[in-house]
């Protein structure tokens, strides 16, 4: 058996693990992926042969970028937890309202619920982009910012688990790792996106399994918080981990 304390740490580390991998299907989902070129595109004004000469500043652009979304997702975290410390109270019921939330979510990205809300378009449209790298950190909160069909659901359901967690700091820690999942692939596409047009192509016939993936994550998710066994899985999992393992974590 473990402790309290050890269940709390675990049930933390799988949470971000969560969000890590949402952040990574966020970036592979169908709305978001296709536009990854133009992105890049658009915020360093530069060709594919271009960025394959100039590729520190392509990256200096996208990691300017990525700081600009990332200082959305953050504020959101922390928006969240401070929310779930006013309702501390309500702790369970909350987890579980929102565990009903993300289950919902699930099945709008599998395609069993449609709500007309979620369908329309809030992506902010740029027609020109500010100059300089301050123009791309702009671009990115504008990224962060818009609530895109694609993103929404899976980035509430993470804001909904950072409601739930104990402090302010978790939460926006939790957010952080969420946008460090989206930023990586993207910081690496800036620096190679010649290679990353070639793998897209092969990509492309199973981008429709990144939505399945995502949705059948969340609704499990969702189970976890509405039964309130989130924490009881976490607690299973760190019993499964060796021990030389646990003492370089």
């Amino acid at each position: 058996m473990i402790g309290v304390q050890e269940a709390a740490d675990a049930a933390r580390g799988v949470s971000f693990f969560v969000a890590l991998a949402a952040g990574l299907l966020s970036f592979l989902s169908p709305c978001v992926l296709p536009l990854i070129p133009s992105y890049v595109g658009f915020l360093t004004g530069m060709s594919v042969e271009e960025l394959q000469v100039r590729r520190g500043t392509a990256l200096l652009h996208a990691l300017w970028f990525v700081a600009g979304f990332s200082l959305i997702f953050v504020a959101l975290g922390a928006t969240a937890s401070a929310l779930g410390s006013l309702l501390r109270e309500y702790q369970q019921w909350l987890g579980r309202v929102g565990g009903v939330l993300v289950v919902l979510f699930g099945l709008y990205l599998l395609g069993i619920l449609r709500p007309a809300f979620l369908m329309r378009e809030r992506r902010l449209q740029l027609g020109q982009k500010p100059l300089g790298y301050l123009g791309s950190a702009f671009v990115g909160v504008a990224f962060g910012a818009a609530w895109t069909p694609c993103v929404g659901p899976i980035l509430g359901a993470i804001f909904t688990l950072a409601a739930t967690r104990s402090s302010l700091g978790e939460g926006m820690t939790l957010l952080g790792v969420y946008a460090l999942g989206l930023a990586i692939p993207f910081l690496i596409t800036a620096l190679a996106l010649e290679r990353f047009l070639g793998w897209f192509q092969r990509f492309r016939p199973y981008i429709v399994w990144v939505d399945r993936v995502a949705g059948a994550m969340l609704i499990v998710l969702g189970v976890l918080l509405v039964t309130d066994r989130f924490t009881l899985l976490a607690g299973y999992l760190q019993g499964l981990t060796p021990e030389f393992l646990k003492s370089r974590l």
